[in-house]
């Protein structure tokens, strides 16, 4: 038997639910375009799925604002979903450990340090916890990531191409003690 708490919690994640269905509508986006921004937004991370020629990504960047005399501040979540995203260049190379829903252990990869992508649509979803608001907007490209960011859009292109990286084995690293 369900308790107060919980009908109440399930009444607002089907309201939820409802207007992401009423804001993909009047974003005139197919549903499962938006798929990856809603996996994003509800469980965190980079998403990206292909079907036929379709393919699609969300690259979440986090920026921390924080007020210094009020001791305050809050982190956004810009979301970017790319349909049909493709990478124009990338520089530098990152050496990483990843471990992707496919594999059992992480492995030692390869990324670029800096990468710019551009896309047929792009929409930006900022999440932003202190008015707890998701303000959504098509963005033009295109887009310049470095970093954690770059790491992510490179490791989901990789999805969407087809071509999982396979890097070296976290079993070839050496404990070591410093005195």
């Amino acid at each position: 038997m369900l308790n107060i708490k919980e009908i109440e919690d399930f009444k607002k994640q089907l309201s939820f639910n409802l207007k992401e269905k009423q804001v993909i509508e009047r974003l005139n986006v197919p549903h499962d375009i938006f798929l990856p921004l809603i996996f994003s937004i509800k469980f965190g991370g980079d998403w990206s799925f292909k079907e036929n020629s379709k393919k699609v990504m969300a690259i979440k960047e986090k920026i921390t604002r924080f007020d210094e005399e009020k001791m305050i501040g809050y982190t956004l979540e810009n979301v970017f979903l790319f349909n049909n995203p493709v990478i124009k260049d990338h520089e530098g190379e990152v050496h990483r450990l990843e471990k992707c829903g496919n594999k059992k252990e992480r492995e030692i990869v390869k990324r670029p340090y800096k990468i710019t992508i551009d896309a047929e649509y792009t929409l930006k979803a900022s999440l932003n916890p202190m008015t707890k608001k998701i303000t959504l907007k098509r963005v033009e490209g295109p887009f310049e990531f470095k970093g954690s960011n770059a790491y992510g859009v490179s490791h989901e292109m990789e999805h969407l191409l087809g071509n999982e990286s396979s890097g070296e084995s976290l079993f070839d690293f050496e404990y070591e003690i410093e005195d």
